[in-house]
């Protein structure tokens, strides 16, 4: 790796180099990544010796010569990904298990410095800096990444985090009140709610010191970068800048807009991003492909070209902000979670599309039940207080104007529906199941 090279590679600043300066540092970064896990990694290392591969000669360039890692691989053979003794675990943490089995992830403290960096450049590039006092309205506890990441991002920044976690709005309010936040760091369907709770108890929210939220687990925009039903619900309320983000826990690193809004930048320093099609080739630029992510710099459990079944459209050129780094969109889905319905294929967001679009909806739970010929049934369950004829016959209006289908509408009690979707041993909303 050249002396230029070396020299770049300070927080972010990799970002803005030229893409054969970005291209040399992976290179070397994922020489590097294979001849670590050929020494420690007993699933590559066992790997490597089944294919017969020499990994002298595999680059950035050539990387599909190598097998894809799958959730399966992770879920199966867990333990045999860890490149290290246990007496150097750090931390512990598992996968949330949205769509299979939670997995254990074994952090270093290495990775843990590794991951406090890729929070650090990703509130940079979502505007953030040490002046920025950042409320936490996540789960920081229970093995869940996402909320220690941003605490240790926060610390990295030199800026200051309120760790409220998960809270009722009337908690959050109140620490809003108090120590007067700059950013939230939050899931986009709350902040309706904490809107509501606002409106209702006659809270000035558009003059407080919120300026910024970060948004995580849900889209708030549109492939083409526009603002989807959620995000419009939000930013017609609230003049608080919106910033998408996307990250999971086995990359260990985050996709995060800048304040252009072109979509989630990667950062290359700490993985190689691919995007293909259904047959593992690159798709072109704004395309809509699977994530697949090599980890740079990991090391308990590194990942070799890690398929995440997320399907994003992806931006190679150059953003408006000067970063030179890939793109990507929102996620639209997962592979596992498409819904074939009366003969159209829908990805659960364009059906909670629909459902944003009117207020009156606090809360719902799509259920997808599959038959033994792969097709599917759809039922929305909504609080039977909206069960008037005119709300039905809007929302179904709704749904057939904008994807074509109707599904079955089943109206319960508000109780019945917080305890389908907020389920106490889930750490994320359930707002779709799959039976």
């Amino acid at each position: 790796m050249s002396e230029k090279t070396e020299k770049l590679i300070r927080p972010g600043e990799i970002e803005f180099a030229d893409t054969e300066t970005i291209r040399q540092m992976q290179e070397h970064k994922l020489a590097e990544m294979l001849s670590f896990i050929n020494k420690y990694s007993p699933f590559y290392k066992a790997k490597f010796k089944e294919l017969n591969i020499d990994i002298r000669n595999i680059s950035v360039d050539n990387l599909k010569e190598l097998p894809f890692t799958t959730k399966d691989d992770l879920a199966k053979f867990n333990e045999q990904f860890l490149c290290t003794d246990k007496s150097k675990v750090a931390d512990y943490i598992t996968t949330s298990g949205t769509t299979s089995e939670p997995v254990t992830f074994y952090l270093t403290s290495n990775d843990l410095n590794r991951i406090a960096y890729n929070e650090a450049v990703s509130l940079q590039c979502a505007d953030g800096s040490s002046n920025d006092i950042f409320q936490i309205m996540i789960t920081i506890d229970k093995l869940f990444m996402a909320g220690m990441a941003y605490f240790l991002g926060i610390q990295k920044l030199n800026a200051a985090a309120i760790r409220v976690g998960p809270g009722t709005p009337n908690a959050q309010w109140e620490y809003i009140h108090r120590f007067k936040p700059s950013t939230l760091i939050a899931i986009p369907s709350f902040i309706p709610k904490l809107i509501e709770y606002a409106l209702e108890n006659k809270i000035d929210y558009k003059n407080t010191s919120v300026k910024k939220i970060i948004c995580l687990g849900e889209p708030v925009r549109q492939p083409d970068f526009s603002f989807n039903e959620l995000g419009k619900r939000i930013t017609s309320q609230w003049d608080a800048k919106l910033y998408s983000t996307y990250a999971s826990t086995e990359m260990s690193a985050a996709f995060t807009e800048c304040g252009k809004g072109n979509g989630g930048h990667s950062h290359p320093e700490l993985l190689i991003l691919e995007v293909v099609d259904d047959n593992g080739n690159k798709v072109r630029e704004g395309e809509l492909g699977e994530v697949v992510v090599t980890t740079l710099g990991v090391e308990g459990m590194p990942l070799l070209r890690y398929r995440t079944g997320d399907l994003c459209h992806v931006y190679y050129s150059k953003c408006s902000c000067g970063r030179n780094t890939t793109r990507l969109g929102p996620v639209m889905g997962r592979k596992q979670q498409m819904i074939k319905y009366k003969g159209t294929t829908l990805f659960p967001q364009t059906i909670f599309n629909v459902l944003d679009m009117l207020p009156q909806i606090k809360l719902y739970q799509v259920e997808v039940k599959r038959d033994e010929f792969n097709n599917d049934s759809v039922t929305v369950y909504i609080d039977i207080h909206l069960k008037t004829s005119p709300f039905i016959q809007e929302l179904l209006s709704l749904f057939k104007s904008k994807i074509r289908v109707t599904p079955l509408l089943e109206f319960i009690s508000e109780d019945e529906l917080n305890s389908r979707v907020h389920k106490t041993d889930k750490r994320k909303t359930e707002k779709i199941i799959y039976l």
